[in-house]
């Protein structure tokens, strides 16, 4: 339904401009305050949450050199036709890496050296008395090498661990992982002081919406987190890897960097999630109305794709997997200014 050119959303409001900028920093200086005080209680939990955070990257890092253990396997062959052959099958060997955690270097050696050093003795160097021949002693024989299996748990892997470079590192990890715990908890705290300041410029039989979509806005900020955290962060972290295996680099993550990330992708889930009721605020005060979000659908739409390009890091799942349930709230979003305008117009025509 239109909004009529007099229907002024302030109206009815006896509160000047000056009066709404005083609220809205008295629901700012609260929200921070509230926010300040679930960062204090995050402390106590940022180191459980801090292995927390770790253990997405650790398995995606597991995974990742569990499969090159197995096609490293795979891949091996004798440097001659009829040279010695892994000492295990590749059945063994899957089940060692897929069973029982397991992963193992591949290295090369010479058995009888091998066994003279385990025995306590080197071999002295063989000489013949002639150039030839002491050529032929000095030369390193590639075709005696015999292929060795060094296996190990992989959780004590080195390649597994998440590394820090710096000494303070560790402690500036642990403040962010306050502020990510902070920022969660005190998320249902800020949305009800700005959902306060909306409330304050509606009309008396309008403010009761503020405690419909206060629950509804928190619970799309906690779903948007949740599905950055236990969703996508999987087929992310599989992408960005398998892109560094194909060009031939092996990562080695910092924990300070993954944690930016963390923090960077589901709270920007989070806020892309906020989109129907932004469209509804939008709506009510008269910036868009449902012809024009419904006429402009494809225009939204690639504005969406650009703000998720935005708000993710530079790899097509974490775009895919913001821009499509954003594309889904936008059209839900339509619905909801319909269901809302007509309940408006029901009430007016009585």
């Amino acid at each position: 339904m239109p909004r009529l050119s007099d229907d002024d959303l302030f109206r009815s409001s006896t509160m000047t401009i000056g009066e709404h900028l005083e609220e809205l920093r008295g629901c700012l200086i609260r929200a921070a305050a509230g926010l300040a005080v679930a960062v204090l209680l995050g402390f106590f939990v940022a180191r459980p949450v801090v292995h927390l955070i770790e253990q997405p990257l650790r398995h995606a890092l597991g995974d990742y050199y569990s499969k090159r253990a197995i096609e490293t396997a795979a891949d091996w062959r004798s440097r001659t036709a009829d040279g010695q052959p892994l000492p295990y099958s590749q059945a063994e060997i899957r089940d060692a890496v897929e069973r029982h955690g397991m992963t193992f270097e591949l290295r090369e050696v010479h058995p009888d050296r091998l066994a003279a050093v385990l025995g306590g003795a080197a071999p002295p160097p063989a000489t013949s008395g002639t150039a030839a021949g002491d050529a032929a002693a000095t030369a390193f024989d590639t075709d005696a090498l015999v292929p060795v299996i060094l296996w190990q748990p992989l959780a004590r892997d080195p390649r597994v661990s998440i590394t820090t470079l710096s000494a303070q590192e560790a402690f500036a990890i642990y403040v962010k992982a306050a502020i990510l715990v902070g920022v969660v908890l005190a998320s249902p705290w800020i949305f009800y002081q700005l959902w306060t300041f909306v409330a304050a410029g509606l009309y008396a039989h309008e403010r009761k919406w503020v405690w419909t979509f206060l629950p509804i806005s928190i619970a799309l900020f906690l779903a948007g987190v949740s599905i950055a955290f236990f969703f996508v962060f999987d087929f992310v972290l599989d992408y960005l890897l398998q892109f560094n295996a194909w060009l031939g680099l092996d990562p080695d993550p910092r924990i300070s960097e993954w944690l930016g990330f963390v923090l960077m992708m589901p709270i920007g889930f989070g806020l892309g999630f906020q989109l129907p009721l932004v469209m509804l605020f939008l709506e009510r005060i008269g910036v868009f109305d449902v012809a024009a979000y419904t006429s402009q659908w494809r225009l939204a739409v690639l504005v969406i794709v650009i703000a998720s390009a935005v708000l993710t890091p530079a790899d097509p799942y974490s775009l895919l997997f913001l821009a499509a349930p954003l594309c889904l709230l936008y059209f839900g979003g339509i619905a909801l200014c319909r269901w809302c305008g007509a309940g408006q117009a029901t009430k007016a025509s009585q």
